[in-house]
């Protein structure tokens, strides 16, 4: 079937999004058992008690509809982040939210300014829409704010930043931030995704729910995949200004946030002891993982995220997989050689450094 005629060119030369290599995927290509993946930056320590037993519990009311205005979870959202609840929109993971806004304000032509080595997503909702992706290049690994905001047009509609960013786990500064929004002219919609917020121990880190303002387009992304461990769910919010917020409700598909996804997030967002012990696991295992690499001699980002990108050596990716272990290539984020490396559990921080420094041996054979 010739669907040339059929299918928008913006949408016939879209590069999906390619996800990581399941386990089972691995073990029955690869012929290895007792895999371990840390390319998906999940959390190394599951799902909260809490959240497990809100599951339970909801399994009997799987007939019917998820409340379609997650009355509850934004309830206790606006509680804990002290935003109106006119100010929320629930997503299924905050990948959807990402959808929403550039639905709900970008019109064709139009252009979206992006890092260079950002999270893949947004070029591909811009191009999906027919918009057009201004992409600025870092410096190093970290976002040039300053180039960002001068690369604004009068077809700039929105600016999107994850800080941490995802890949190079990078942030940037209260300073820089500041002064970025600052510069930005009123119209533009600046879009912060804080996916790995609640990883950054950083006093310079500026947190974005803290710059909303009424007359300031922000967006702020949160998502329950990483801290809290909910990735399977989907499960993700998004905190605007009203307006905003009334505008992507509109374009929003009913009950986009299911059942056991909306119960598990309000008891996620209660288990405090649950997200400290994730924190003191991923910033220990973040230690080991730098400690391990340099004793190697492995360049590596600066990470302030869940997950680590090191110069691993071309065909690493691969080779690790014959070990059972899975990684995150980075060619396609435009670092050749790169990997991204989840911090994991102590063992699987270990058996993977283990496995790198046998792979190093076997090169220098």
């Amino acid at each position: 079937m010739d669907t040339t005629e059929l299918v928008p060119d913006w949408i016939r030369t879209l590069i999906p999004y390619q996800p990581g290599k399941p386990i089972d995927e691995l073990e029955r290509e690869y012929g290895v058992s007792n895999s371990i993946k840390i390319a998906s930056n999940e959390n190394p320590i599951g799902p909260s008690p809490k959240a497990l037993a809100a599951v339970q519990a909801a399994l009997p009311d799987l007939h019917r509809y998820p409340d379609g205005d997650a009355f509850y979870l934004k309830k206790r959202l606006s509680e804990v982040r002290g935003v109106h609840r006119d100010r929320l929109i629930i997503g299924n993971g905050s990948n959807e939210i990402i959808e929403l806004v550039i639905r709900t304000f970008l019109r064709p032509g139009e252009e979206v300014i992006v890092a260079e080595h950002a999270f893949a997503i947004y070029q591909i909702v811009t191009q999906a829409a027919a918009g057009h992706t201004v992409r600025v290049p870092h410096r190093g690994f970290f976002f040039d704010l300053d180039a960002m905001a001068a690369a604004v047009t009068s077809r700039t509609r929105m600016i999107f930043l994850d800080n941490p960013n995802n890949p190079t786990g990078t942030i940037y500064f209260r300073d820089a931030f500041g002064r970025f929004l600052s510069q930005v002219p009123p119209g533009v919609v600046v879009v912060v995704d804080d996916a790995y917020a609640e990883f950054v121990n950083d006093p310079r880190y500026p947190d974005s729910l803290e710059y909303h303002t009424p007359e300031r387009l922000l967006i702020t992304l949160r998502t329950f995949s990483k801290i809290y461990g909910l990735a399977g769910l989907r499960i993700g919010y998004g905190v605007a200004p009203a307006e905003l917020v009334d505008a992507m409700n509109r374009v929003r598909a009913p009950f986009n946030a299911n059942l056991l996804a909306q119960v598990t997030a309000v008891a996620a967002l209660d288990d405090t002891e649950h997200v400290r012990r994730t924190q003191e696991v991923v910033w220990s295992g973040l230690s080991e993982l730098k400690a391990g690499l340099d004793r190697l001699g492995i360049p590596y980002a600066p990470s302030w995220g869940n997950f680590l990108m090191a110069q691993l050596g071309a065909g690493t990716y691969e080779k690790l997989l014959y070990e059972g272990i899975i990684v995150r290539p980075m060619e396609g984020y435009g670092f050749p050689g790169f990997a991204r490396v989840t911090v994991g559990l102590p063992e699987e921080n270990q058996r993977f450094l283990q496995a790198v420094e046998k792979l190093q041996h076997t090169r220098g054979a």
